[in-house]
């Protein structure tokens, strides 16, 4: 049995059918940092959820520790029947131990798709220059700042960007994920784009 908590998104939103591995926002010194700045995480809601909603943080900060101190052994690692999973919804790559851990999870559900958005190239890089990434492991880089579409970098297989309703970028994010699937499947899309919330 898996330690972790598993978030199961809301019926109604845009998450419905994905469920998701999280981790704190509050707690991770890089996102803090980043919501001090001028990109997009200074309009995080995820902050804004963990805080108006106290058994959420509660639950998800439990797998700060558990994802980021130690390689969890593999009897450990949740097993899924699910088609796709997102690792973080909420939360960023605290570290190499935690990035790792997610690749682990990923290799042990060869017949599940995983999805990790990142802003995180230096923890990418460093993991992924000594190991491969599994073909069921989608990574994908989200884009510092609203209205710039940032470059795919080594790595990545796409690049996520939030963008103003007045921005003239392509909109191809609008519905719920699991009906649209673009960012949950290889496919001929790399930049994907959606009107910031």
């Amino acid at each position: 049995m898996t330690l972790l908590h598993i978030t199961t998104p809301s019926k109604t939103g845009k998450l419905d059918g994905i469920p998701s591995i999280n981790t704190s926002v509050l707690n991770n010194k890089f996102c803090s940092k980043m919501r001090k700045s001028d990109s997009v995480c200074n309009k995080c809601y995820a902050s804004r959820m963990e805080q108006r909603y106290s058994n959420l943080h509660i639950a998800i900060e439990k797998n700060d520790s558990f994802l980021s101190d130690n390689i969890i052994p593999i009897q450990y690692l949740p097993v899924f029947n699910n088609f796709a999973i997102r690792f973080h919804s909420l939360g960023e790559l605290i570290n190499t131990t935690h990035l790792h851990n997610f690749l682990n999870i990923a290799e042990k559900n060869p017949s599940v798709t995983f999805t990790l958005w990142s802003k995180r190239k230096d923890i990418i890089n460093k993991v992924l220059s000594k190991r491969a990434k599994p073909g069921n492991f989608i990574l994908i880089y989200s884009s510092a700042l609203i209205d710039k579409i940032s470059k795919l970098p080594r790595h990545f297989d796409k690049v996520f960007t939030a963008h103003s309703k007045e921005s003239q970028a392509t909109i191809n994010c609008h519905s719920k994920c699991a009906n649209c699937m673009l960012c949950y499947t290889h496919n001929d899309t790399v930049f994907i784009n959606e009107i910031v919330k």
